[in-house]
């Protein structure tokens, strides 16, 4: 049986592992790393918003191409936080240990990234985390998420009815718990625009990695 971590813990007990694992073994990410900054750069942004920024992957890249961009960033490990520490003393960075559905993230910011860590939640609280994403941002600003996505309705059904078992057979109240519940492409959209999105648009596709842009 699948034993449910919470969300903090699971990723506290990786993070030794964490960067070779997303690098080497989750298809498309290598990539998707280097593109999501490409398409950040090109938006020449001064303020850049990162949620659930982990060790700083996506932030590696973007320093390469942005080294002077004022970022803040939003992870619930504080291990993962130390990690982007190490690699960017020097760097204009805001951290800020918490859960970004309760974080006031201020406003203002000229883009927003995520990297696979919206396929743990509901539509409804992907809703709530998108609109506050869009009022965060200036008129104008730009959304980009890379994620993990699933092919059909089907299978995103079935993602979420074993999560759903699973903390019924472990008799798991409230909390965020580490399990993968990736949605179809089509239903991140319409999420998206829901939210307040205008355009939005699928970018990138390898494997099960996915990035839209939003705007």
């Amino acid at each position: 049986m699948t034993k449910l971590e919470r969300m903090d813990d699971f990723f506290a007990a990786r993070v030794d592992g964490y960067d070779e694992h997303m690098l080497r073994d989750v298809g498309g990410c290598a990539d998707g790393y280097r593109l999501m900054a490409e398409l950040v750069a090109k938006l020449k942004p001064a303020k850049l918003l990162d949620l659930g920024c982990g060790t700083g992957l996506e932030l590696d890249e973007i320093f390469k191409l942005l080294p002077d961009i004022d970022v803040t960033g939003i992870d619930m490990t504080a291990q993962m936080l130390a990690r982007i520490l190490l690699k960017h003393p020097d760097k204009r960075l805001t951290l800020m240990l918490a859960d970004y559905f309760k974080a006031d993230y201020g406003d203002g910011y000229d883009a927003a990234v995520s990297f696979q860590t919206m396929h743990h939640f509901t539509h409804d609280e992907k809703l709530h985390i998108y609109r506050k994403i869009h009022d965060a941002l200036k008129s104008g600003g730009t959304y980009i998420e890379c994620d993990y996505m699933c092919a059909t309705q089907a299978q995103e059904d079935e993602f979420f009815a074993e999560l759903a078992r699973l903390k019924a057979e472990q008799r798991l109240g409230d909390g965020w718990f580490h399990f993968d519940v990736p949605c179809t492409v089509e239903n991140q959209i319409k999420l998206l625009k829901s939210a307040g999105f205008v355009e939005v648009n699928q970018v990138y596709k390898q494997e099960n990695t996915v990035m839209i842009t939003a705007c």
